[in-house]
């Protein structure tokens, strides 16, 4: 068996490399020809999204910055509804806008619905023990049976035929 001082496998390790973040994505994407030139459209309207969400916040949680051309903005709203209500807020979003520097001098509302895949709802995972059922079945019929535990008594009542199952 030899003895010698090196591992059978070597270890390469690059110091002072950072991991690809954040700013290995931003290097990354200005560096390639065709993404590059949209860069600056996709920060203007990411900050424009922040500015409109600040002056917004209930409303503009489910809007959208589409579009900034020659000073109008162009809004994305998920329903009719929505889209009402936030043209209501327009002046108020152009006034504010205006004050942080944005050149809007109109504002437009666009209703895109998006499909959206609804969950399935999640099954009961929840099983008592024998033990609780019976208890809540002794408590059921240990209430007085007055108005005021009527409520209680129906609830308790559906509460264990429901776990009890099929039989």
């Amino acid at each position: 068996m030899s003895t010698s001082s090196s591992p059978p496998y070597r270890i390469n390790i690059k110091r002072g490399r950072k991991p690809p973040g954040a700013t290995g994505i931003a290097a990354f994407l200005s560096s390639n020809d065709k993404i590059s030139p949209l860069l600056p459209t996709l920060r203007r309207n990411a900050k424009l999204q922040k500015d409109c969400g600040a002056i917004l916040p209930p409303i503009f949680a489910s809007c959208e910055v589409m579009q900034l051309a020659e000073g109008q903005l162009t809004l994305s709203a998920p329903n009719a509804a929505l889209a009402t209500k936030l043209k209501q807020q327009c002046p108020k979003l152009q006034e504010n806008l205006q004050e942080r520097g944005w050149q809007i001098n109109a504002i437009r509302i666009k209703v895109q619905v998006r499909r959206t895949v609804e969950k399935a709802a999640p099954e009961k995972q929840l099983a008592l023990p024998g033990r609780a059922l019976q208890a809540f079945d002794t408590l059921e019929h240990t209430l007085e049976d007055t108005p005021q535990n009527a409520a209680l008594r129906a609830a308790l009542q559906r509460l264990v035929r429901r776990h009890q199952g099929p039989g």
